[in-house]
């Protein structure tokens, strides 16, 4: 495994934990708001409710992103389209095996949700499902999706998936998250796995090609999650969450998002021979690339011009970075049906 430190400059490291300061009450929600909030909850939830509750509990936009990282690795490992039936059960067995991993995620940082303005409406913190029942929930969708990609598409897959959950759960969301500015660069490895899984339930095998797929996903994680953050820096800060740009001051950060996203685009430039690519993946790895680099270079001039919150803008770099994964990942889906 490619590891990253020497991207990271030398007064940034750090294996000690990192102590957020925990922000002052106006920054906080309102304790009797959310009371009154959660008292209405338990008193009126239809069926409807419930339902629509447990399926937030699985983050189903973070689900999509991961796919989107599944589905077009089977065109590439076919060189062409993949079976449907193949097809069907690697989406179905991902859906699950990422729903597994978010659910339990939301159980262990119930604490944090209820803290921050942008999570705590979400069902735990409004008590719409209980935590045991949550809990239990993450480990059926568990059970059930190893069971289809093991039925599916083959073991390999399903313990690839298993161990990206375990990964999520026990590494990042228990170990890492609390603890240390590197939760996102470490604990992102856990988003990585959609590739390998998509490339061994075609072909049984790890390859060179999810390999370099899989760094892709791994440099591309950490700026667009510290764009993220710098929008609701304040929001980690009052949970004690040290995410980089809460510990770590905008230009220094933005120095990161840079290193990172060059990082990204180059080694997306890598699969281009080792996958044996046609002209159409090369194009788009290319431009999308170069945007995704401007928009990293104009937020580190903001950064640097002393803009900070909303008038950083980093929420353009952090929706870009959503379009160039897909345009990427769409890219290799298209490329090898071009020269069937």
């Amino acid at each position: 495994m490619v590891t990253a430190p020497f991207l990271i400059s030398k007064d940034t490291v750090s294996n000690q934990t990192t102590h957020v300061t925990t922000a002052p009450a106006s920054h906080r929600p309102d304790s009797v708001e959310i009371k009154v909030e959660q008292k209405q909850n338990r008193t009126r939830l239809s069926t409807r409710d419930v339902v629509g509750a447990y399926v937030a509990l699985t983050k189903p936009r973070i689900i999509e992103l991961l796919l989107v990282t599944t589905l077009p690795v089977m065109f590439l490992a076919s060189h062409g389209v993949p079976k449907l039936g193949l097809a069907v059960a690697t989406m179905l067995g991902g859906l699950f095996a990422a729903a597994s991993a978010n659910v339990f995620n939301c159980v262990i940082d119930v604490d944090i949700d209820e803290k921050m303005r942008r999570t705590r409406r979400r069902p735990l913190p409004r008590h719409q499902v209980p935590r045991r029942g949550a809990f239990i929930y993450g480990i059926a969708l568990g059970i059930i999706a190893t069971i289809i990609l093991g039925l599916g598409a083959n073991w390999l897959s399903a313990g690839l998936a298993l161990v990206a959950n375990l990964f999520y759960v026990f590494v990042y969301s228990m170990l890492l998250k609390r603890r240390t500015w590197q939760n996102t660069i470490w604990g992102g490895i856990a988003g990585c796995f959609p590739p390998l899984i998509g490339w061994t339930a075609v072909t049984g095998r790890v390859g060179w090609e999810p390999l370099v797929l899989f760094l892709i996903v791994f440099w591309w994680t950490p700026p667009h999650t510290w764009a993220l953050s710098f929008r609701y820096r304040e929001d980690y800060k009052a949970a004690g969450v040290p995410m980089l740009p809460v510990v770590r001051e905008a230009p220094e950060v933005a120095v990161q998002i840079l290193v990172y996203t060059v990082a990204t685009v180059a080694t997306s430039l890598v699969l281009w021979p080792v996958a044996h690519t046609g002209w159409i993946y090369g194009v788009v790895a290319v431009l999308a690339g170069a945007v995704f680099i401007v928009e990293a270079v104009q937020l580190l001039r903001r950064a640097n011009a002393g803009l900070r919150d909303v008038v950083l803008k980093s929420m353009r770099l952090f929706h870009w970075s959503n379009t160039y994964l897909s345009l990427l990942f769409l890219a290799i889906a298209v490329d090898p049906l071009i020269h069937l």
